[in-house]
């Protein structure tokens, strides 16, 4: 009885989530936690496979500028800041486009003449970001007809100063 419940209460620490079919809470838990290690069919750590269907969940954790400690991607270092709401908006934009938009999981201002920490958001341009694609993500509500006059209708960052490094 102790040999299964010892089982019981390991096995609740760890948990499992589908690559393909991912839990966005659970995501947010083991990145927050330092405990994603989910790889793909090429045995890379990277995010799993977040599709349309989860874009309002991961928008909802997008103003989340808690500090994580890495986040899956080709580039993951970051200079040390990894935070969680743009790593959000990253996969976002990633569903988006159907290719990761950057490296890493940072914006940089849209005139930046390299990719210096000193170019990377603030706070408070992150969450004007998130913003941005929350209106996005209203607008699409609305489909685009012949008579829709809008450059940026599908593009969240369009003329927001901002791009993706």
């Amino acid at each position: 009885m102790t040999i299964g419940f010892l089982t019981l209460m390991t096995g609740c620490g760890n948990e499992d989530m589908d690559f393909y079919n991912p839990d966005v809470e659970l995501f947010v838990k083991q990145l927050k936690s330092g405990n994603y290690k989910m790889k793909d069919e090429n045995g890379m750590v990277s995010p799993p496979r977040f599709t349309e269907k989860d874009i309002p969940e991961l928008l909802e954790y997008a103003e989340d500028l808690t500090v994580i400690p890495s986040f899956p991607s080709v580039f993951n270092t970051n200079n040390g800041k990894i935070r969680l709401g743009e790593c959000m908006l990253w996969i976002i934009e990633g569903i988006r486009r159907g290719t990761p938009p950057s490296m890493g999981c940072k914006m940089v201002l849209a005139n930046a003449k390299n990719y210096e920490a000193i170019y990377f958001l603030t706070d408070e341009e992150v969450l004007d970001a998130v913003d941005c694609y929350r209106r996005w993500w209203e607008e699409r509500k609305y489909p685009k007809t012949v008579w829709t006059i809008e450059p940026c209708y599908d593009d969240p960052l369009c003329g927001s100063g901002y791009r993706w490094w």
